[in-house]
């Protein structure tokens, strides 16, 4: 029975939550403010945590980054539940390390659906593992069993969530993958008409594969049509040579 932490100090709030997950079927912990919200993730390291922004004491963005910095809570999902709706609140949320973010007031069937989302992804190895291959392209190769790529013969270590977008980019390099398709394969639902989340996770991409970050040769925006990745065919070849930013 998979385990959710939910930290909200709205105490309605808190009890509607834990109610429906425990219905569908989950073991919930509960936790009114950021200082005991910590304390049961790293004491129960539950598989998946609900996040409030707003708490006393310690507020969720704080808690978030101190759980991705502990090697014990890397690795959950964080689900932040939020009356916080603001574009930059939301990429507030996903710099921190959240891997999902909605805003209250909210639909409980989608609150449902993206934990459901969330586990699904983080329960299984990613699309590229399913058939055990290895994918490359020129200089990119992806390695599913460790959540990491060799770029230009240099080990990347990705997220979950940037590994299953870069798969999901290479699959069908050189075209054009729109939003709506990347959060179906990547995230698990369907689209709503907030793309922030997939912006984050493209800059954070760029970050670490881009040798301009600002002036994107592989991961490119196609404007009003979604992104697509690009290796030109010289760079596929070996007949040129790209040094990563470092």
């Amino acid at each position: 029975m998979p385990r959710v932490l939910v930290i909200d100090d709205d105490p309605a709030i808190l009890e509607l939550v834990a109610f429906n997950l425990e219905m569908s079927g989950y073991e919930v912990l509960e936790a009114p403010d950021g200082h005991k919200g910590q304390a049961f993730a790293l004491q129960m390291l539950p598989d998946l945590i609900v996040l409030d922004l707003m708490l006393p004491q310690v507020d969720g963005l704080t808690i978030c980054q101190r759980l991705r910095r502990d090697e014990r809570t890397a690795e959950i999902p964080i689900l932040m539940l939020t009356a916080l709706g603001q574009i930059k609140d939301k990429v507030g949320g996903f710099n921190a390390g959240a891997d999902d973010y909605m805003t209250k007031p909210f639909e409980i069937e989608e609150l449902l659906v993206r934990v459901r989302a969330l586990l699904r992804r983080t329960d299984r190895m990613p699309q590229a593992a399913r058939h055990a291959e290895i994918l490359s392209l020129g200089p990119l190769t992806l390695i599913p069993e460790r959540f990491e790529c060799i770029w230009f013969n240099k080990p990347i270590k990705l997220t979950h969530l940037e590994f299953e977008l870069l798969h999901c980019l290479l699959q069908r390099h050189g075209q054009t993958v729109s939003p709506s398709e990347i959060l179906r394969e990547v995230w698990g639902y369907d689209p709503d008409d907030d793309i922030e989340t997939i912006r984050v996770h493209i800059r954070h991409l760029r970050t670490k594969l881009e040798p301009d970050p600002r002036h994107p040769q592989f991961i490119k925006t196609v404007y009003g049509a979604g992104y697509c990745l690009e290796v030109p065919q010289a760079i596929q070849d070996g007949q040129m040579i790209h040094q990563p930013a470092e």
